[in-house]
């Protein structure tokens, strides 16, 4: 019989023993030749040096069918625990494709719903790294019931905590539906991959032919679907970039962004903003980019874009002032004229609505000559989808900064954070036009009798007809006699302006009435 120092040490023993089972060395190799990393050394890759703490690493699955009581491995193909980024708690789940695929079961979406529930209730941010191959069959509907757990837990925690999705490998079916619910999505170029259904059905079902990449590649969600929030060029620029957003969220909705100490901006305009008073071009069909605004406006001049790669008449994206976070939508000129379709709206509601949710402040420069006409937009629902960026705008109660540069007409004008709309602080430049419409327009609607009457001379009445409609309508002037812009600004006073409305605006409080929810027009 052993003593009892003897039980102990043979307990111990056990222990290890346990926690030292490894994965299937081939499986890791084939891993790292596809360029890929493992789940753990993407979670410690991730998390500062030695704060990951593991959760579950025991766990096996209970199934017994298709021989699945032979291959019982420590963990279920899933690494969960919580740690810290730059100091920061944050709770985490990778899936490991080394071990079934990283297919999903009842006990590995059980993990994966502990470690969100933990998030929830401490009120810290959730990264979820995805490379598996859906749900595994073996164990039939208990698997689908373990993403309808995930799922659900992800809708209770939208808008309490941030959730970011990494996608580094496969993930199909019923898979992508939890990366579609969270905040952010990050995608890795070549090696990720996000679709309901496969090349193989849609080749069955519909004829098309189409492959991997070009289905539901990196590329393709990062430009054409919208699904993905950045393009990484690899792994270690994915898991920077998530490191990099992070920095500009709060834990949760009951906290702030940690500001970085720095100084009050200066009253005197520096060389950077004395450029702006020559931003505009003098022809007002003449494009520019709007980044250089941005670039002028945010500490150090840097933007973290989002969604940079999709509807490019548009940017949305984080950066500070003064320290603080702050989000940023900005029409794009240079792109389609900074017109609005379906897309660009779709795209900045969801924006408006991720910065309110966390009580960061929107910051929106406006150059706008209205919706995108053409029977493509209004076939696919422009009047329901562009409603979702004036629903999102109207219901939001963070501090709301608006400047126009330089068009703003019509109803683009009222959807991009108009005063009447909702908007705290509203600045225009000298080159703004706050009009129902462009003078060419409404030139040809109110004087289309007389220009028809005025046979040769139709030229030069036009040009004076432009004229008037321009010094009488096509300005801020008319809008700043009646409250609509708070300031006519010179472009050079535009970062002190913006910087003096967001300190004041710090102590904001604003309420909606009582209510379960709004039904934005989804």
């Amino acid at each position: 019989m052993s003593d009892g120092s003897a039980t102990t040490a043979q307990k111990l023993a056990e222990l290890n023993r346990r926690l030292a089972e490894g994965g299937d060395e081939a499986a890791i190799a084939r891993q790292h030749a596809r360029g890929k990393k493992t789940a753990l050394e993407r979670v410690l890759d991730l998390l500062d040096a030695d704060s990951f703490v593991e959760l579950d690493r025991l766990v096996r699955h209970q199934a017994h069918g298709f021989g699945l009581d032979k291959r019982r491995p420590a963990g279920d193909g899933i690494v969960a625990g919580y740690g810290t980024i730059d100091g920061r708690q944050v709770c985490v789940y990778a899936q490991d494709f080394t071990v079934f695929g990283g297919s999903l079961g009842q006990a590995h979406g059980r993990k994966i719903q502990k470690v969100q529930e933990l998030a929830l209730r401490t009120g810290v941010p959730l990264i979820g790294i995805l490379d598996g191959g859906g749900a595994r069959i073996q164990e039939g509907v208990a698997s689908l019931a373990a993403f309808a757990g995930i799922m659900r837990n992800n809708t209770l925690a939208s808008g309490v905590i941030p959730q970011i999705s990494l996608i580094m490998g496969p993930a199909a079916g019923g898979a992508v539906y939890s990366p579609a619910l969270t905040d952010f999505v990050v995608m890795v170029d070549k090696t990720s991959h996000m679709f309901i259904t496969g090349p193989d059905v849609i080749r069955t079902v519909t004829g098309e032919d189409v492959g991997f990449e070009e289905l539901g590649g990196a590329h393709t969600h990062a430009s054409r679907s919208g699904v993905a929030h950045y393009l990484a060029s690899d792994e270690d620029d994915a898991l920077e970039y998530v490191k990099e957003l992070l920095s500009y969220l709060p834990a949760n909705n009951l906290s702030v962004p940690p500001p970085i100490p720095t100084e009050p901006c200066p009253t005197a305009p520096e060389e950077s903003d004395l450029a702006l008073d020559r931003l505009i071009p003098d022809s007002a069909n003449q494009p520019y980019d709007m980044g250089e605004l941005i670039a002028a406006l945010l500490d150090d001049g840097y933007f973290l874009q989002v969604q940079e790669n999709f509807a490019r008449n548009i940017m949305v994206g984080f950066g500070r002032i003064e320290g603080h976070s702050v989000g940023v939508v900005a029409n794009q000129p240079a792109h389609m004229a900074g017109t609005l379709d379906i897309a660009a709206s779709e795209k900045a509601a969801r924006f408006v609505r991720t910065c309110d949710v966390y009580g960061i402040p929107v910051l929106t420069l406006v150059d706008v000559p209205g919706f995108l006409p053409g029977t493509g937009q209004e076939w696919e629902g422009i009047i329901r989808r562009g409603a979702k960026l004036l629903y999102a705008y109207a219901e939001a109660t963070v501090p709301l900064v608006t400047v126009i540069t330089r068009k703003a007409y019509g109803g683009a004008y009222i959807v991009m954070g108009s005063k009447d709309l909702g908007a705290d602080v509203n600045l225009a430049w000298p080159t703004a036009q706050v009009a129902v419409m462009g003078a060419q327009g409404a030139v040809n609607i109110l004087h289309r009798r007389e220009l028809q009457a005025a046979g040769e001379g139709e030229a030069e009445l036009r040009g004076k007809l432009l004229n008037d409609y321009e010094e009488s309508f096509a300005n801020p002037y008319v809008a700043a006699e009646n409250g609509w812009i708070d300031a006519v600004i010179a472009p050079h006073e535009t970062r002190w302006q913006v910087a003096s409305a967001l300190r004041a605006l710090r102590t904001k409080r604003s309420d909606l009435p009582a209510k379960k929810h709004g039904n934005i027009p989804l």
